[in-house]
């Protein structure tokens, strides 16, 4: 079973970017569920808002 939450490091491995850019998105999508009211946790980006951002699903399955 998947976390819930993403990592620096996943989302590094999931754009090809570099540490600190990953820090920066995540800081950026954060950023975008608070004002929706959500609990954000700082390093960190929930999983399936993160898919549906970059890749207009909720997961990564299939994709290469």
């Amino acid at each position: 079973m998947e976390k819930m939450f993403m990592r620096v490091s996943e989302v590094m491995e999931a754009l090809d970017v570099s540490e600190s850019y990953a820090y920066k998105l995540i800081r950026k999508l954060n950023k975008e569920l608070e004002k929706t009211g959500c609990v954000t946790i700082p390093g960190r980006i929930d999983r399936k808002f993160f898919y549906e951002q970059f890749y207009g699903t909720q997961s990564y399955e299939g994709r290469n």
